[in-house]
Order: C-alpha cells, then sequence, then structure tokens
C-alpha cells in the first residue's frame, strides 16, 4: 500500500515539474531566437558608418502557451495564454517548434486568438527555398487534413521536386524570411494553366501544438503606414 501512494505521488509530482521543464525550454528556445542574425535588420550602410555591424533589431519572438486549438473546421482558431499585457498585438505572426502556425486576429489583457494556417482564409507569402521563387501558401480544404497545403503561383517553368521546403518569403510585415512552412509532397499540372499545382505537407503538427512564438516586427508599423499611402488603381 506504501509503493502504490508513493508510486501515485510521483507520478503527480512528475507532471507539475514536466510543466515546469516545458515552461523553461520554451524560455530558454525565445531567447535563442531573438539571437538570430535574421532577427536584426541592417540600415543602408552605403551613405553612412553603421557601428553596429549586428544592426537595429526588427523582429522579437516571445513565447506562449496554447490553452485551446481547434483543426476540424473549415476556421480554425488557436488561444494563447498571452496578451497585450505581455506585448501581442493583432497581426502579428505566431510560429511553432516545427514551422508556421498563424497570425494574431485578436488580443485581451491575458489573450490572444490566433488565425491557424488551417483557416479558409488564410494566406501566407511563400517561396521555394531552392529556387526563390515565390507565390503564397493556404490550407487545402478539398480534405480537410490538417497536414497538407496548397503552394500555389509557381510557373510550370520552376523545376519543383518533392521534399522541397517551403518557407515564408519575407515580402510581409508579419513573417521574417526563411521560416519553415513544410515540403513539396504533391505536383500535378492542369492543361489549361501556366502554373504547377503544388501540395505540401505543412511542418508543424497542428494537433500537438504546446507552445509558440509570437513575432513582433518593430518596422511592422511604418511599412504598413508607407504601403497604405500609395494609391492603388
Amino acid at each position: 500500500m506504501s509503493g502504490y501512494l508513493f508510486g501515485k505521488y510521483n507520478n503527480f509530482e512528475y507532471y507539475f515539474h514536466l510543466k515546469a521543464v516545458n515552461d523553461s525550454l520554451a524560455t530558454q528556445n525565445a531567447q535563442l531566437l531573438n539571437q538570430l542574425p535574421e532577427d536584426f535588420a541592417s540600415p543602408d550602410s552605403s551613405s553612412r558608418i553603421i557601428k553596429d555591424s549586428a544592426g537595429k533589431r526588427q523582429y522579437l519572438y516571445m513565447s506562449a502557451r496554447v490553452v485551446n486549438n481547434s483543426v476540424n473546421s473549415l476556421s480554425n482558431y488557436i488561444t494563447l495564454y498571452r496578451g497585450m499585457d505581455e506585448g501581442v498585438e493583432a497581426g502579428m505572426g505566431v510560429v511553432g517548434p516545427q514551422g508556421i502556425v498563424g497570425i494574431v486576429r485578436k488580443a485581451s489583457k491575458h489573450y490572444a486568438v490566433v488565425m491557424s494556417m488551417l483557416h479558409k482564409d488564410t494566406r501566407i507569402s511563400a517561396q521555394l527555398k531552392n529556387t526563390g521563387n515565390f507565390g503564397s501558401v493556404k490550407w487545402d480544404i478539398s480534405g480537410l487534413n490538417p497536414d497538407e497545403g496548397i503552394l500555389t503561383d509557381i510557373p510550370k517553368n520552376v523545376p519543383v521536386h518533392k521534399g522541397d521546403s517551403v518557407v515564408t518569403s519575407g515580402f510581409s510585415a508579419i513573417f521574417p524570411q526563411g521560416l519553415l512552412i513544410g515540403y513539396v509532397n504533391k505536383i500535378s499540372e492542369v492543361s489549361s494553366s501556366n502554373f504547377h499545382r503544388i501540395g505540401i505537407r505543412f511542418a508543424t503538427r497542428f494537433q500537438e501544438l504546446q507552445y509558440v512564438y509570437v513575432i513582433k516586427n518593430f518596422n511592422a508599423k511604418e511599412q504598413h503606414d508607407l504601403e497604405s499611402s500609395v494609391p492603388h488603381e
């Protein structure tokens, strides 16, 4: 009886110890991500001397715990236990340990709701890592499979192979360039189109998400303001 009770107590203690370890690892990973060279924007040095070779910080990664998640509808969302009081705002990108996750839609003081990649309206600017050709990635809603997406707008003259990496293009103010989205797993041709039909397998395992990183772009407002000031006819 004593051994049985001790085993139960040990399992209970281990559960809470494991949660503390996960929290600690998420914090450490965020610190490592924040040291990447891609997080810093180097200004044009042709007209003045830049003393700091790393440049000005552009991106900041903030760890967050997933407290709610859905994968079974056409419009899936993820709730994070981190909100405006902890620096999260609508429009920020979200990435997980394996790859990108989605975009923050709304935030309260302590929570944020993320429009997942598994949402019928999510579009992410992407590129083939090998060739640099860019297009956009969306969820393949035809089968509602949480692992499968589609890469569009890649011309037929561009060589594409199964296993090729698909990454963020950096063309928006949401994600830095080069974050993994997934891998090419299907290539088919439509005779009436000048573009490949490319199926990809998402790198992120959405059904297993526990911790993610919210990405703050310090230059996002400046970019948005400038782009919105240009007339579009």
